[in-house]
């Protein structure tokens, strides 16, 4: 009878002891991810969440095109799936036409996307990107540029608000346009913007 208590009991004290041995060399998922230059050679394809998945399949963008640049460039986070990509082409192509001079583009995702060593608790997926509310210059940044450049806050010094001097309607159509895509799910962007 007291069988089935007897087996309860070594379970419960097997669990126990499983927490007392100290974890092994594992390394964490995003040293892992982070450590993968290449994506998977598949099939595009996601798995999880914005804050918590992987892809495989996907394609990096050109760290300069005609009508963006890529930013930060060591950080190796210009991958993303096909569709993202693709998407910020043409959102690039489209900012030119609606008068922006071109996309500073900063982090999409890591090759195989997963948690990052630094930074975002998104971007997992290859279906977020970073797009700087800053135009791109009329010339290529150098790699130090692209590395150093610092981010300009639109909003006013110690304030929530939007400082009216740096925000304009360019900046309005940029966002206005990100967010007119039938494939965009949402945009994020400071409250007081």
């Amino acid at each position: 009878m007291r069988l089935p208590h007897v087996k309860t009991l070594a379970a419960l004290a097997l669990a126990a002891f499983s927490f007392v041995i100290p974890a092994q060399a594992d390394p964490l998922a995003k040293e892992m991810f982070g450590a993968m230059r290449l994506p998977a050679a598949t099939q595009p394809a996601v798995y999880g969440s914005y804050s918590k998945g992987c892809f495989e399949g996907g394609i990096a963008i050109a760290a300069d095109g005609p009508t963006w640049q890529a930013m930060r460039l060591s950080r190796n986070r210009r991958w993303g799936h096909p569709e993202m990509i693709a998407l910020l082409e043409r959102f690039s192509r489209d900012a030119v036409k609606d008068g922006w001079p071109g996309l500073l583009l900063g982090d999409i995702s890591q090759p195989r996307g997963g948690p990052m060593t630094s930074g975002h608790a998104s971007h997992q997926l290859g279906l977020d990107a970073d797009v700087w509310f800053l135009p791109m210059p009329n010339r290529r940044l150098s790699y130090e540029e692209r590395e150093k450049m610092d981010f300009v806050s639109l909003l006013k010094k110690n304030s929530l608000y939007v400082d009216d001097r740096k925000w304009t309607p360019a900046h309005a159509a940029l966002l206005k346009r990100a967010a007119s895509y039938p494939n965009v799910e949402r945009v994020l962007v400071h409250p007081g913007i």
